[in-house]
């Protein structure tokens, strides 16, 4: 291979006989022994001066510096709150109230963002209720919590720089990775705003930084450094995991990485005991499982100790979670159902009430069904009378005391009060779901069907006898003849029931929406209120519940929820539009002065990567076909660059990328700011491959295990390096400059300026001018 940016020359070699391997030298896996040594002096005037210990410094300070002048410029515009800060906002106000909320994210990033209002002064009373809701009137210190996605926003750009020096790319190749992420409208918007991004890329980012520093020490295993940088990756991994629900695709990423790390130690070629192997894998473990979890264990333990008070999260939780809250409802009115109480039912989920009305079932549905045209039994989702509901004993009760409490699996009638009507079910279809049982009612008096009004109580995670009771007592209510669970699911019937929801009995008794609590106690057989049954009784202190089933109980739930969020939204996208910026996301819109944000990328960077990523999935192929052919087209120094360390980065592209395919919930642009840093890395080693023939080798710190000599090569990409990424750097500056007014949200452009802007007609951008308006 020659020094100079000739094409390359293909090389017929002949893979080595197993015989001739020597199994007590090792060699750098990514930095294989290589012939054609070029001497540091031959390369070219602009590479060694840029890949000076100065040049390094002066790079890094001028990167990080520009990517906080462009974060930090107009940050306090708008002075309104903007598209995810309702929610996220808001979540910060939680923590400083100490009031417990639920949210499908886990908690860290969160956290952060209280931690920065409690540090700027904000009280925690401002509702983040709406889109466009003033700061500035309400005196919230807004800046200072914009300003800590900011600067780790602004961070993520030297740490982008830094993983692309250390993987030994040079310094102008790991400044055309740092400005796709410097100049990128997408991730300046995102950073500038109380949103969860900034954070996990921050994080992600350092993970494979530490990663990378990790595998380079791989020859001095064990040492100091092998496990400070070990550790330092697993931490970093535990924070991103626990900074966004997607944040778990980090972990999957360092685990592919890990497996095949293992895969190779455990290559009997490479002269490894299996002691030496379990070694590693010890130390593995501990540094990518244990510390990870344990890390992950301890936010959730610090959220769950700040959140303390009841609050808007309390009704997602079970009743024995609620009961832990001070000021939660079902610790404060919670009463003891009595028999002969009169109640209302509601279900957990969907929260209507168990409802009847004297109107019958049609005697023949729409699909020609016949019906038992009994009474509609129905959920009905406001407060009316006709949601009274009595409890009737099927035992003796002693007069008074203990005896008359409704307990764990008794066996009792409900009357319905209006229509002096039991609640039955049977084996008659219901009218939207042949599969289950129809409700409906039978007269009290006839007892000609006595056994088809008998109900069953499950409580949830019952013990044997336990009260009922209204608020925290959610139970099933299980039809003691055909063993089915009463249940309703968000289907309206038709007009003849008044659109009001199903009941029906389900046959999968376990099934977790069949849950229903009893909402209140109207009065009991005297008519006295039922709250006078404990007006003497002191205020209850919250109860105490092991973490490990909070925590557990939690991640199902934010499991569920996440995947639950399948509602369409006029900006959601799918994944195969992401890369190519198909379309954004409006952030904010204001009608005065024509001003709006618009998530949206930076095209040329952007593209640039696609470009990036379909080049070195062509070179890879090529060079596979090739060798096929016992024809070797890339050195081994620059074949083993491409394949770990491009191949690292590609790695990290797909794993947070492809995922989302899979996934059936709402789906938005800023889901592929992770990959788009990765395809950022890659894209800058493939603009190393096409400008240098060679590599800057080697890369991976000397050890005692490592004894073959390693005559050192150089990248050199000569003047063209900087030429071509000094006038890509300008292309994006142009282009990022161009559609700022959409980044900040100022100054407003009328409607002609906001048509240039759609730079792709699918952009749907506010205030357009109309294609009449000029004429």
């Amino acid at each position: 291979m020659s020094s100079g940016g000739g094409p390359s020359r293909i090389r017929n070699r002949k893979a080595p006989s197993e015989a001739s391997r020597d199994l007590s030298i090792e060699y750098d896996d990514d930095d294989e022994r290589n012939n054609d040594v070029q001497h540091p002096r031959n390369r070219s005037y602009a590479e060694k001066v840029l890949e000076t210990e100065q040049a390094n410094v002066g790079m890094i300070a001028l990167l990080t510096t520009l990517a906080f002048a462009l974060r930090f410029f107009k940050i306090n515009h708008p002075d309104q709150v903007v598209f995810d800060e309702v929610h996220f906002g808001k979540f910060a106000s939680y923590y400083i109230q100490r009031q417990y909320y639920f949210d499908v994210h886990p908690p860290l990033a969160k956290l952060l963002f209280g931690l920065a209002g409690w540090f700027v002064g904000y009280d925690g009373t401002f509702g983040f209720e709406n889109i466009g809701d003033s700061y500035t009137e309400a005196h919230v210190p807004y800046v200072g919590m914009r300003a800590l996605p900011a600067i780790l926003g602004s961070l993520t750009v030297p740490v982008v720089y830094a993983i692309m020096k250390e993987c030994g790319f040079s310094t102008i190749v790991a400044t055309f990775s740092a400005c796709i992420v410097l100049f990128d409208n997408a991730h300046v918007a995102q950073d500038r705003l109380i949103l969860l991004d900034a954070t996990l890329i921050f994080f992600m980012t350092l993970t494979m930084y530490c990663y990378i520093r990790f595998k380079k020490l791989r020859y001095r295993d064990f040492s100091y450094d092998w496990w400070l940088w070990l550790l330092s990756c697993g931490t970093f991994m535990a924070f991103t995991w626990a900074s966004k629900v997607n944040g778990i695709l980090t972990v999957f990423a360092i685990g592919i990485a890990v497996i095949i790390d293992l895969w190779d130690i455990l290559d009997i070629k490479k002269g490894h005991s299996l002691e030496y192997f379990w070694k590693h894998f010890a130390a593995r473990a501990v540094a990518f499982i244990v510390l990870p979890v344990f890390l992950y264990l301890t936010i959730f333990w610090i959220h769950l100790s700040i959140l303390t008070n009841s609050g808007p999260g309390d009704t997602f939780m079970s009743p024995a979670f609620q009961e832990t809250l001070r000021g939660n409802e079902l610790l404060l009115n919670s009463q003891e159902i009595r028999y002969y109480d009169t109640i209302t039912i509601r279900h957990k989920d969907t929260r209507v009430f168990l409802h009847s009305h004297p109107d019958k079932y049609p005697l023949k549905y729409d699909d020609g069904r016949i019906s038992s045209q009994g009474q509609q039994v129905t959920g009905y989702g406001h407060d009316d009378s006709n949601n009274y509901w009595q409890v009737i004993p099927t035992k003796a009760l002693p007069e008074t005391g203990r005896g008359r409490v409704v307990r764990d699996e008794d066996i009792f009638q409900l009357l319905h009060v209006n229509t002096q009507t039991l609640l039955l079910t049977h084996d008659v279809a219901s009218p939207l779901m042949p599969t289950n049982e129809e409700f409906t009612t039978w007269p009290k008096d006839d007892l000609s069907r006595y056994n088809d009004t008998l109900f069953q109580l499950r409580l949830v995670d019952g013990y044997e006898g336990e009260p009922w009771k209204s608020k925290s007592g959610h139970f099933r209510l299980i039809h003691v003849p055909t063993k089915v669970a009463m249940w309703t699911h968000p289907k309206q019937l038709p007009d003849w029931a008044y659109k009001q929801q199903e009941i029906n009995g389900n046959k999968n008794v376990n099934d977790k929406t069949a849950i229903w609590f009893v909402d209140n106690i109207i009065d009991d057989e005297t008519g006295e209120d039922a709250k006078e049954r404990t007006i003497d009784v002191p205020a209850k202190e919250p109860k105490s519940l092991n973490f490990f089933k909070k925590f557990f109980e939690l991640q199902i739930l934010m499991l569920q929820h996440n995947a639950g969020l399948t509602a369409s939204h006029p900006y959601a996208s799918g994944p195969i539009n992401w890369p190519f910026l198909i379309s954004g996301i409006s952030f904010w819109t204001q009608s005065e002065g024509q001003k709006q944000i618009y998530f949206i990328g930076n095209i040329v960077g952007w593209w640039a990567c696609v470009i990036g990523i379909s080049l070195y999935t062509g070179i890879m192929l090529a060079d596979l076909v090739a060798r096929r052919r016992d024809v070797e087209p890339l050195t081994e120094p620059v074949r083993h660059r491409l394949l770990n360390s491009t191949g690292f980065f590609l790695l990290f592209w797909g794993v947070h990328y492809f995922p989302f395919f899979l996934m059936s919930r709402q789906l938005f642009l800023h889901h592929y700011l992770p990959s788009h840093v990765a395809s950022a890395l890659v894209a800058g080693s493939v603009l190393s491959f096409a400008l240098s023939e060679s590599v800057n080798y080697p890369v991976s710190v000397w050890g005692p295990r490592l004894r073959a000599s390693k005559p050192r090569t150089y990248a050199d990409l000569g003047s063209r390096g900087p030429i071509i990424v000094g006038a890509f750097v300008l292309l994006m500056f142009i282009f990022y400059v161009y559609i700022a007014p959409l980044t900040y949200g100022t100054p407003g452009l009328d409607g002609h300026a906001v048509n240039a802007r759609r730079i792709l007609s699918s952009w749907t951008l506010h205030f357009a001018a109309k294609p009449t308006d000029g004429i």
